[in-house]
């Protein structure tokens, strides 16, 4: 997609509401640059944020570069569409693959959460 806040939402209504996907992942436009307009569309949409999904990635990203500190990436809820999960990823591949290496278990555990499911203790 371009770097356009529109087209952005259009096309995470479009995956959320008519394919109903459980999880969407974007990749780029969450960086410092006048064209990272990515985190803006997902403050447009009907999000529940999910905060500390952006924070484990930049802490466990800055294990890999200190410029993970610059990802404005984060993550949220689209409650209108089934309870969507949307998580925005760096646009570099390699970072992409990190984050994704660092949500690996998490994500079982998000949907089951998101479904209803109990939380339970860890020991």
């Amino acid at each position: 997609l371009p770097d356009d806040k529109e087209a952005i939402k259009r096309a995470i209504n479009k995956l959320a509401g008519e394919a109903g996907v459980d999880l969407i992942v974007t990749t780029g436009g969450t960086g410092l640059g006048p064209r990272d307009v990515t985190p803006e569309a997902m403050h447009e949409l009907n999000l529940r944020s999910v905060p500390g999904i952006g924070e484990l990635l930049r802490s466990k990203g800055s294990l890999y570069t200190d410029r993970s500190w610059l990802s404005r990436g984060g993550a949220g809820i689209l409650c209108n569409a089934g309870n969507t999960l949307i998580i925005t990823l760096p646009g570099s591949p390699k970072a992409v693959q990190e984050g994704l290496d660092i949500l690996g278990g998490l994500l079982t555990h998000v949907f089951h959460i998101i479904r209803g499911g109990a939380h339970q203790a860890r020991r």
